[in-house]
């Protein structure tokens, strides 16, 4: 036997967008290694407790060939003789859900399902902890990884895993999501050892956001006037060569080009027409505002 994962998680999916994916977070080191295991066009498995991690790739191939998430729960725990002390939660390729939690697995413990989602917890504060996070995701908006997340954030609040808090992982993916378009992987991201996992986790999220997201040109900045003097100070303190007399000038631009591309920003910039989306350009001036002021 390996040692309990006490755990709480959720597994769904968005078919419109089809994504699916999983929030988890235990008193555990490095969960998201462990629990979530994910597919597009397939369906997500977690699995927990006594963790079979065989249940993950094996629920994975059985759900892309067809069957539903209740069959393969099925198959999964016919042969498993410590099926007891597992706690496994499915969505599969159609939405359907399905959720197991043996009776030797540590109190508190149970699951809920809905259509495109299931949820589940061990060692638990209490039952409110998997209702809670089923309220949260049925009343949140956004897209997948937001409603994953505040289901994961609204069990925590309810107490969460009883012995407390070590880390935390999100794993969504969704056809050609994921960098270049070369893969599935939309959004993966854990914290394996921290005293406030899931806040750290929410941190990663809104980087991810910021890095990969993309605003209406209506929050775009136009690189005049003030802004420019403010981000021409930045790069000087920088080491870029640039004058600072608030004028997009050429010297500026290149400058200009060569900061946005080391900081990671070149789809949220565009040098050459000037202009910066407005949450990159709030983020450059808190990152940057207290070595300026040093300077």
């Amino acid at each position: 036997m390996i040692n309990n994962i006490s755990t709480f998680s959720i597994v769904a999916c968005d078919l419109k967008s089809q994504a699916w994916g999983i929030a988890v977070a235990s008193k555990f080191p490095a969960v998201g290694a462990v629990v979530p295991w994910v597919r597009a066009k397939a369906g997500a498995v977690a699995t927990q407790a006594n963790a079979n991690t065989t249940y993950g790739p094996r629920g994975l191939e059985m759900m892309a060939g067809g069957l539903s998430a209740e069959e393969t729960l099925e198959k999964l725990l016919s042969h498993d003789r410590e099926r007891e002390h597992r706690q496994v939660g499915l969505v599969d390729a159609n939405g359907k859900s399905a959720s197991f939690t043996g009776k030797s697995c540590f109190e508190w413990a149970g699951g809920l399902t809905g259509p495109g989602y299931a949820i589940q917890g061990n060692i638990l504060a209490g039952p409110e902890v998997i209702q809670k996070m089923e309220h949260a995701f049925l009343e949140s908006r956004g897209e997948l990884p937001e409603r994953l997340f505040a289901a994961l954030d609204a069990g925590n609040r309810a107490g969460g895993d009883r012995r407390g808090r070590q880390s935390a992982a999100i794993l969504v993916v969704k056809p050609n999501a994921g960098y270049g378009g070369h893969n599935d992987r939309w959004m993966d991201y854990r914290v394996d050892d921290h005293l406030n996992p899931i806040a750290r986790l929410e941190e990663l999220i809104e980087l991810h956001r910021l890095y990969f997201g993309k605003s209406p040109k209506s929050e775009r900045v136009m690189l005049e006037g003030k802004v420019v003097k403010d981000i021409q100070k930045i790069m000087k303190g920088l080491g870029y060569y640039t004058p600072t007399d608030g004028e997009y000038d050429d010297a500026t631009r290149q400058a200009f080009s060569a900061f946005v591309g080391n900081e990671n920003f070149e789809e949220r910039a565009d040098p050459d027409k000037g202009w910066i989306d407005g949450p990159v350009l709030e983020y450059l001036m808190k990152k940057f505002a207290a070595g300026d002021k040093q300077r």
